[in-house]
């Protein structure tokens, strides 16, 4: 009798203020002082973002005021704080400038158009539940694309940190582009920047609760002030407009542009939801709370359409400020709102502070927070994660995960940032498809217990003579029918088997055409003389079996009944 399964649903967070459920007023000092701290971190670091994106430093403000106070309004995590970011900004930046020149007029008009469609598409995803295909980025893919991106990203802000120009193109032409003007660089720009990167670096690795984003600025600052570098080359972020920008929809030109929008805005969707989801469960699962994956693509969602309203760019959730936010001691989604009030603050007041600054600074700043991102030897760990069985039956294919992690990272250097993701998820599917197109077959053999275990693995377990028994260590379907039936006639003519038993225990499933390929390796074997069983069928195996026809070889509960059945028939 077939009985049915019901699968409980979670119960649903409160449609806003999430963060804010069972809110305790003794919290409300962690999150002021967690604020404070983000803060501290996140005004250099948005200045310097939007550099990336190739707009003005203040437009990194005006998009991290409104994604600060939207996003603990329709988001789920108590911890994430969502603003620019280093990976999305690059992406924008190659999106916009294959439509816009850089340095058009309409160039920040564009990227705020960018964010605005990046936003819409978010919360219509949320809307409706597509928070599951996160899930289809694998870790190894994103993680080699991380690693080109923060190349990238490097490798443009080197030339800052010379006092050199910049070169268009990839990686390796950025690369040598740099190397090639490296005799023409400025003395104190370069002086001002490795000065305000070795600070950067050693607070964060010594004195890590000190904000040394904001100490680097305060040094640039006071440096170009004290000794006058404006005039010895050294350039500097100049005039930056105080108060907030117009509030509307971003004049980017018709609606075909905005159209034209839509494939790159759901790539970067992708990346920067990817690293959010990521954050924000890490640290859920530290304080012993549940993301909602639909609500966190309603949050970035609204944040996004905030920024691009706000004339922003693109934002999503940071690994690190929230690392910063969780380590303060934050407890909820107020301290986002109050980095909010903060911002308000410095975009009123305090941005004349920040027209000094150095480039060179703020490329620094920007390097330091990217730098912890090439993370080699992850990717060196997935080469050495495989066996030797494996290599010796799918070759380099055994090492899927590295061969994806590296086309993500070798197509963001040589092709840019969005073509290098998509080809790491195409070459990570068609090795996957490789591999399950191969599964590993196990020849079996009786043990001193009486259980029936590799024999490549075990050695004291021996094969009977004339039967050979094997395990498909995966479903059968379509993609791996015929490779199965090659490689039992084969292993049966090698050891001349008389009998030949299929051990079901390791496969889940298994479709129709995988039955037919059943019918026809029984018929081959009945051929050639072979007793063919199969053995240990469960679940769903067992039932697509059950009302797949005549012609299948018999099955049995167990190994030793399927060769004492079939040995008597």
């Amino acid at each position: 009798m077939m009985t049915s399964v019901s699968y409980l649903k979670p119960p649903r967070a409160p449609l806003f203020f999430a963060s804010l459920r069972g809110y305790k007023s003794a919290w409300i000092k962690y999150d002021l002082l967690a604020g404070l701290a983000v803060w501290a971190v996140l005004i250099p670091e948005s200045l310097a973002y939007a550099s990336i994106a190739g707009v003005s430093p203040v437009i990194g403000l005006y998009a991290a005021l409104p994604a600060l106070v939207l996003y603990p309004i329709f988001g789920s995590s108590k911890h994430l704080i969502v603003g620019p970011m280093s990976a999305t900004a690059a992406l924008s930046a190659s999106i916009v400038a294959a439509l816009v020149p850089h340095g058009d007029a309409k160039y920040a008009a564009y990227t705020a158009a960018l964010a605005l469609t990046t936003g819409v598409l978010c919360v219509i995803a949320g809307l409706f539940r597509f928070g599951f295909l996160a899930s289809f980025i694998s870790e190894p893919v994103l993680k080699g694309f991380i690693v080109g991106l923060a190349l990238t990203i490097i490798i443009g802000q080197v030339p800052k940190l010379f006092g050199v120009p910049t070169t268009e193109g990839n990686f390796f032409a950025q690369l040598w582009g740099f190397v090639s003007r490296l005799g023409s660089t400025n003395i104190p720009t370069f002086v001002i920047g490795a000065l305000s990167l070795i600070l950067v670096l050693a607070l964060k690795r010594w004195l890590p609760l000190v904000p040394g984003s904001l100490v680097a600025v305060a040094f640039g600052v006071g440096a170009v002030l004290l000794f006058g570098l404006g005039s010895k080359g050294v350039s500097i972020v100049g005039h930056i407009e105080a108060g907030f920008p117009t509030l509307g929809i971003p004049l980017a030109g018709s609606l075909g542009d905005y159209l034209q929008l839509i494939g790159p805005a759901a790539g970067l969707l992708i990346v920067g939801y990817a690293e959010a989801l990521g954050a924000a469960k890490t640290y859920a699962s530290r304080a012993g709370y549940d993301i909602d994956a639909n609500k966190e693509l309603v949050g970035m969602g609204a944040a996004n359409l905030g920024s691009g309203l706000m004339s922003g760019m693109v934002v999503n959730g940071s690994l690190s400020k929230t690392a910063v936010n969780g380590g303060a001691g934050a407890r909820s989604g107020i301290s986002s709102l109050f980095m909010a009030v903060l911002t308000v603050l410095t975009l009123l007041f305090l941005t004349p502070l920040f027209e000094n600054l150095p480039e060179a600074t703020l490329a620094a700043i920007v390097i330091a927070a990217v730098i912890e991102l090439v993370d080699v030897p992850a990717i060196v760990r997935l080469f050495r994660v495989s066996t030797p069985e494996l290599s010796r039956i799918y070759g380099m294919a055994s090492r899927a995960d590295f061969i994806g992690a590296v086309a993500a990272m070798l197509g963001v250097l040589i092709f840019d940032t969005l073509p290098g993701l998509i080809i790491g998820l195409v070459v990570s599917l068609l090795v996957m498809l490789f591999r399950v197109s191969k599964p590993n077959i196990a020849i079996l053999g009786k043990g001193p217990n009486g259980g029936w275990l590799d024999l490549a693995r075990n050695q004291q377990v021996t094969a009977p003579d004339g039967v050979l028994v094997v395990r498909v260590e995966a479903g059968l379907f379509f993609g791996n029918a015929d490779h199965v039936r090659e490689q039992v006639r084969l292993r049966a003519k090698a050891v001349d088997a008389k009998v030949v038993v299929l051990d079901a225990r390791t496969t889940p499933s298994i479709d129709v055409s995988a039955t037919e390929m059943l019918t026809n390796l029984n018929r081959d074997l009945a051929r050639e003389g072979i007793a063919f069983a199969l053995a240990r069928d469960v679940g769903q195996v067992r039932d697509i079996l059950a009302n797949a026809g005549e012609g299948l070889p018999p099955a049995y509960a167990t190994v030793d009944e399927a060769i004492a059945g079939v040995k008597s028939a």
